[in-house]
């Protein structure tokens, strides 16, 4: 068996990676973005062609669903996100997708048709890499999307939302998708995207929690002016600001301690050049804990450590908290289950 999936990976991993691979590395798959497309249409046949009923749902979730012979209306789902962030790896949110469809595919070749009925998702958008949004997959399955959320935001270039979606042939639905109310159990196979297991020696582990985070996207304004006659006591860099931020900000988080994560990830300043004094500067905070209010204490603490640093410095500034989700425990008789599998 552990033959079969090593052969039935090295085939579909390399061919699903070549859709918006990205010449300097890595793949970049945006939601909506003609590459995001292509990957979802590819894997949908790929699925049909194994004798699974495809289907996408309004908003470009795809499944693939091998019908339970006893009890139909109880389904078992299993798969990942194939959005990606710019340049990521080829195991992040595919490989889930892919591993889950593999294993379908096995199960239905050796045992034939399931009690329950069995799918494998492909969702839509995770990473939030694209738009001001996350979970758009994920949040329409269970009925947590509102519409209206997302109606008027744009990506980076300007493209709206709703334009992205139609571009593809989806189109926002006028209220929140009802909850699937058919889902027995979820299990994901995903990648270890930091270094605990890799460090103890182990090759698999069993999630127990999914850590709470807050993202933020913080505007600063000072005052632009002549790199070269603008004397250094009386600017108002607002780069310099942002660098006390995320300097204070980390070494508060190193001493906070783990599981306590803290990213300072997109940083813009303008006008961005040589021999002008930055007089605006727009930047991100990601922010997790598995501990809903060890969360909120220390990034309410981090919001007010930004503003009286701006106070001091003559230096305006905005702080729009855009995600806000808190840290949901794993159901313990599927850990128990998944654990016993993997000893």
């Amino acid at each position: 068996m552990i033959k079969h999936f090593r052969h039935a990976i090295e085939e579909t991993l390399p061919w699903l990676s070549s859709i918006g691979a990205d010449p300097t590395g890595g793949m970049t798959r945006l939601l909506y973005s003609p590459e995001w497309l292509e990957t979802q249409q590819q894997f949908k046949k790929r699925m049909a062609e194994s004798g699974l009923e495809t289907r996408f749902d309004d908003v470009g979730n795809l499944y693939g669903r091998l019908c339970g012979t006893q009890f139909p209306e109880q389904v078992i789902l299993s798969g990942s996100h194939i959005d990606t962030v710019v340049n990521g790896g080829n195991l992040d949110g595919q490989f889930g997708a892919l591993a889950a469809w593999l294993a379908l595919d096995w199960l239905k070749a050796t045992y034939g048709a399931p009690l329950r009925t069995v799918e494998v998702v492909s969702m839509a958008e995770e990473e939030g890499s694209r738009f001001p949004y996350v979970f758009w997959g994920s949040k329409n399955i269970f009925g947590l999307a509102n519409p209206e959320e997302v109606r008027h935001i744009q990506d980076a270039k300007g493209t709206g939302f709703v334009d992205a979606m139609q571009a593809c042939g989806f189109t926002l639905p006028a209220a929140p998708l009802a909850a699937r109310t058919d889902i027995r159990a979820f299990v994901e196979l995903h990648i270890e995207q930091g270094c605990v297991l890799e460090s103890n020696g182990q090759s698999i582990g069993v999630v127990n929690a999914i850590v709470g985070q807050r993202r933020y996207t913080v505007t600063l304004n000072g005052e632009s002016n002549h790199a070269g006659t603008t004397p250094m006591g009386y600017r108002r860099d607002t780069v310099h600001a942002f660098s006390r931020i995320c300097s204070q900000s980390i070494e508060k988080a190193k001493q906070h301690g783990d599981p306590l994560v803290l990213t300072f990830g997109k940083v813009e300043p303008q006008p961005n050049t040589v021999n002008v004094v930055p007089g605006k500067t727009t930047f991100t905070i990601d922010c997790r804990h598995t501990d809903a209010a060890v969360l909120r204490e220390f990034t309410e603490q981090l919001e007010n450590d930004m503003r009286a640093i701006c106070d001091e410095m003559d230096i305006s500034i905005d702080i729009d908290l855009w995600m806000d989700e808190a840290p949901v425990p794993m159901n313990a008789e599927l850990v128990a289950a998944l654990t016993r599998l993997c000893e």
